[in-house]
């Protein structure tokens, strides 16, 4: 496991320099390791080295993770679409949601959320790019749907997550995510109460970050190329 921790050693040294180089808190973006298709032992691994957060997208991967280690205090993010026939078990095994973008799933989150659990943290997914193929609302819809999160008790809305189209330049990266930025800086002065920005991935982590992400989703740059 040593490339493993060497990874990880690399990517908290570019989190941290791209903080000092936005004039941003030192310690201010949280790193959330996306475990999707990598083994439990692995997800021990980087929990011995200090990671707390992890992000899934598949609802039972993720159960036959926790069942195998069950001693370990972690943070779970489901990142995935969330599905109608699968909200009973997000709601049951996970801390964060995401990917929220259709208030019927809301609802069904809400109602399955045990009363002995805390509310559940979520994120509205925004579709910045209009793209086609990507779930997420419109920057239009965006508003309509917060208000109605807010109404449900077993939920508490965090805030946005943004999944930008692929793009290499580093200014083209920033205008997606300064969208994100400006979107939740809107809900804020309409009274939103959120401290969340999800966005960023190891190939724009750094235009993420520049642009107030606290919380960066890193898979490739942890764990290397999937098989």
């Amino acid at each position: 496991m040593n490339d493993l921790h060497e990874r990880l050693q690399r990517v908290r040294r570019e989190i941290a320099k791209a903080e000092r180089q936005f004039g941003r808190e030192a310690g201010s973006v949280k790193l959330l390791a996306v475990s999707k298709t990598r083994g439990a032992d692995a997800v021990l691994a980087l929990a011995r080295l200090g990671v707390t957060d992890f992000g899934e997208n598949y609802v039972q991967e993720a159960q036959g993770k926790l069942r195998q280690l069950p001693e370990q205090s972690l943070g779970w993010h489901f990142i995935g679409p969330a599905q109608s026939n699968k909200t009973g078990a997000i709601a049951t095994c996970f801390d964060w949601v995401h990917s929220l973008a259709r208030m019927r799933i809301a609802t069904r989150l809400d109602a399955a959320r045990p009363a002995d659990l805390p509310p559940l943290n979520v994120c509205i997914q925004v579709n910045i790019d209009a793209e086609v193929s990507k779930s997420g609302v419109t920057l239009d819809a965006l508003e309509p749907l917060a208000e109605q999160i807010c109404s449900l008790p077993r939920l508490r809305l965090r805030g946005l997550m943004a999944l930008p189209a692929p793009a290499a330049d580093f200014a083209v990266q920033r205008r997606a995510f300064a969208q994100l930025r400006q979107a939740q800086e809107r809900l804020s002065d309409r009274g939103f109460a959120l401290d969340t920005l999800s966005m960023g991935t190891t190939n724009d982590m750094r235009a993420a970050i520049a642009e107030g992400a606290t919380l960066v989703r890193i898979g490739t740059a942890l764990f290397g190329p999937r098989k």
